[in-house]
């Protein structure tokens, strides 16, 4: 198996390239869409084998995503939210829609590589 293919869907630049520097080192691929549309731009040809994707994001949310991802489609491809603690209302919809973790914001890169080890061993 090649490596993972992970999209990594977030407005802050600085957290973006911290993670993004994190996982290509823990031997993963790594797209960065900085906003919503070009997370929906990427899906139209490509199929992700996680999805790491911040709540607040320009033009489509996280959880706009996750219901597009799940309902529009059909993917059950894991989906980890990030979000700024506090916002429970936002982390139990992202649920609602499908989302399989979430982590508070700031986010542990350390943290972040565990959760995606746990979610690629029930695929």
């Amino acid at each position: 198996m090649g490596a993972i293919k992970l999209l990594l869907a977030d407005d802050d630049q600085l957290l973006a390239s911290l993670l993004n520097f994190r996982l290509k080192k823990a031997g993963y691929e790594v797209q960065v869409c900085t906003d919503g549309k070009s997370v929906k731009k990427y899906l139209e040809s490509e199929r992700p084998d996680i999805i790491v994707s911040d709540i607040m994001m320009p033009y489509f949310s996280g959880l706009e995503i996750t219901d597009y991802v799940r309902n529009e489609l059909k993917l059950d491809v894991p989906i980890i939210i990030l979000s700024s603690a506090g916002n429970e209302e936002n982390v139990l919809s992202a649920f609602k829609l499908g989302a399989n973790d979430f982590l508070a914001k700031p986010v542990s890169p350390a943290e972040l590589l565990l959760r995606l080890k746990k979610e690629l061993a029930r695929i």
